[in-house]
């Protein structure tokens, strides 16, 4: 299949738009010209290789970096995102690979961390009941919200930043790479809960580097190849070899020969005589 060109969604589908987003740090060329459309409800997997710009493009959205040209628009309106509070405020909420948890602290205060409600005399109550609330919305698996966050599997924890990310009732959500270096049973868990996200209408985009994933909770995938589109697809309609042939710019390389040898293998074996 050959990758396709960037597809533009409807303006009145789409909740967050991106047009030639080009991001230089001096000579160097970071992002060139990347088109990205988020509708509400969907997942879009950003996939490239090491070093195709995924993560300048996590910060552009986060507000982190400031893009050197092109628009971003938000709700069917061009925005301009200086910083992260100006990101939080128009509803783009960032889930970052190191969490940002601070261990010695409890789920309940690292999800109001900085957004405690009545500062100067906390209302414990009111934090600890919008906290089951929040973990209720991802069906979250964590037995108390007084836990210590360092007694929390990693899973767990990707469920806490996550859940501290919907404070803000967002509309878009950033997960950058939400199943790194996690076992089986806890990226399942971190799986469901993109499942419970979608579910809620809110459009988010996945950075990840495996396939599987991908494969398992993203309706699209972004390839981002050195910095620029290298196709759009539609996940139902794509092979992961496909995918892995637009990341890394070649349609012969290990994995699509290895299947090619496997089909013809199916092939000989369906085609002997019985």
């Amino acid at each position: 299949m050959t990758p396709t060109a960037p597809a533009s969604a409807p303006a009145d589908t789409s909740v967050l738009s991106l047009r030639s987003i080009s991001k230089t740090f001096g000579a160097v060329a970071a992002l060139t010209d990347v088109d990205l459309d988020v509708a509400p409800g969907q997942v879009v997997a950003v996939v490239g290789d090491n070093g195709a710009g995924k993560s300048t493009l996590v910060k552009v959205l986060a507000g982190v970096h400031a893009p050197t040209s092109g628009t971003i628009t938000f709700e069917q309106r061009t925005v301009t995102i200086d910083d992260p509070a100006t990101a939080h405020d128009l509803g783009i909420a960032t889930v970052f690979q190191d969490l940002a948890l601070c261990e010695n602290l409890n789920v309940i205060e690292n999800l109001f961390l900085g957004r405690e409600i009545n500062a100067l005399r906390l209302d414990d109550v009111a934090m600890e009941v919008r906290s089951w609330e929040l973990l209720r919305q991802l069906s979250a698996k964590i037995p108390t919200v007084r836990i210590p966050v360092a007694s929390l599997s990693g899973g767990q924890r990707q469920t806490v930043a996550i859940a501290r990310s919907l404070i803000g009732d967002p509309r878009v959500i950033i997960l950058d790479e939400p199943t790194a270096a996690l076992g089986v049973a806890q990226t399942a868990e971190v799986l469901n809960l993109v499942e419970r996200l979608r579910e809620r209408g809110l459009g988010v985009i996945m950075i990840s580097h495996n396939m599987e994933d991908v494969r398992a909770v993203a309706d699209k995938v972004a390839v981002l190849r050195l910095g620029r589109n290298n196709g759009v697809f539609d996940v139902q309609d794509v092979s992961s070899e496909e995918i892995i042939a637009a990341i890394t710019g070649a349609t012969d390389n290990a994995v699509s020969q290895r299947a090619s040898r496997r089909q013809g293998a199916t092939t000989t074996h369906e085609g002997a005589p019985s």
